[in-house]
């Protein structure tokens, strides 16, 4: 009996072992269900480097993009994992069959519950030239950026009334393609002056309520930072409305950032990534930041989120990566043109003001201070394009 019971012990290991010595190279593809009848096809090339380590290049092809490199992945056993350091996502799967064609597992981005989605459920299938997905075509490498000494203007903008049913408001940059959505005379003050609405004094009343989308490119070669895309706004009011001005400085309540009594825990960016900074909302209440200073960070908050200035008292130097997420109440996002909805009484988000103290480590509280504001000398509707 024991002969037996050793037999079948080293069968049992041999089965082991056989399955995990599969060979996983190959494309392995599955489909990431997001909820609310969003799901997302995403692809998985895998091979085999110098001295046999895996390597693999994963893709979203639902979304527009190149394949991203995976930063590491594994096989232990029966269990596959693999880490993407760029856009801060993780798999944990498992071979589920013997003759390695199915890992079922699960992807897991952004920060954890209750702030994130947690985990999501994505099995993967090993796919043949038959049944593979079609990869689309890499988009275009983007152009380089623009001399940071160039001053430009628009080399041809267009200038339309808005849709009236249109929601929200925004800047956009794609490549050399520069647009506003929504945009009244006012939020374009707001955005190429670093200004809240609250320091704009003077303006006549359509400036605020009539809004326009803008389209255009530079006349300068490459593409241009958030300060030079400020500066064509600039031109653009000049030109095409006739903005004319002047500046004084006001006494306003204003929210003033320090750093808090424990310290900053802001992480400094990597100097050699370069780039613009990346301040776009996921959603009302979460915001990523990347390569950013504080005064880009204050300019976000007080052109989006709140109904003052937002003054950088905190004294820090340099860009650094963050992320921010609160419950927000109905009295934030008017500068988005939202209204956020009620907060639920288990909502386990903190409001914001803890929330830039304990994720922060920065205080964010009301204060008076002399702030700039801009006195409207004279502003007409735009100009014909």
């Amino acid at each position: 009996m024991k002969a037996l019971t050793r037999w079948m012990i080293t069968l049992a290991a041999l089965s082991v072992s056989t399955l995990f010595a599969q060979d996983i190279s190959g494309t392995w593809q599955g489909t990431l269900h997001l909820g609310a009848g969003r799901d997302l096809r995403t692809v998985l090339k895998i091979s085999k480097g110098d001295g046999g380590a895996l390597k693999a290049v994963f893709y979203s092809i639902d979304q527009p993009g190149a394949g991203i490199p995976v930063s590491a992945i594994s096989l232990q056993g029966t269990t596959v994992k693999m880490a993407i350091a760029a856009i801060g996502g993780t798999y944990e799967g498992k071979l589920a069959n013997t003759d390695a064609t199915l890992i079922t597992g699960f992807w897991s981005q952004g920060p954890p519950p209750p702030q994130g989605p947690g985990p999501i459920a994505l099995d993967l299938t090993l796919a043949n030239e038959q049944t593979a997905w079609a990869i689309p075509d890499p988009p275009p490498p983007p152009p380089p950026p623009m001399a940071k000494d160039a001053t430009p203007s628009f080399e041809v903008a267009t200038i339309k009334p808005s849709n009236p049913a249109a929601q929200g408001k925004g800047f956009r940059t794609r490549g050399r393609n520069l647009s506003t959505l929504n945009t009244s005379v006012a939020d374009l003050i707001v955005f190429a002056y670093g200004l809240h609405p609250h320091q704009i004094i003077g303006a006549p009343g359509w400036a605020e309520t009539e809004k326009y989308d803008v389209a255009g490119v530079p006349d300068k070669p490459g593409t241009p930072n958030v300060e030079q895309f400020k500066l064509m706004i600039q031109k653009l009011l000049a030109d095409r409305f006739q903005l004319k001005f002047h500046k004084e400085k006001k006494e306003l309540t204003v929210y003033a950032i320090t750093v808090g009594k424990t310290g900053s825990k802001l992480s400094p960016s990597d100097a050699s990534a370069g780039g613009n900074p990346g301040l776009f909302f996921r959603g009302l209440g979460d915001l990523p930041a990347k390569n950013a200073t504080v005064a880009e960070f204050a300019d976000v908050m007080q052109s989006a989120v709140l109904d003052r200035p937002v003054v950088d008292q905190t004294g820090l130097k340099g860009r650094f990566d963050f992320t921010l997420t609160w419950a927000p109440d109905e009295n934030q996002f008017a500068g988005l043109g939202a209204k956020p909805p009620a907060v639920a009484d288990n909502d386990p988000r903190p409001n914001l003001f803890t929330a830039f103290q304990d994720q922060l480590g920065l205080k964010l509280e009301s204060t008076k201070a002399q702030v700039d504001v801009i006195v409207i000398d004279h502003v007409d509707k735009p100009s014909e394009n």
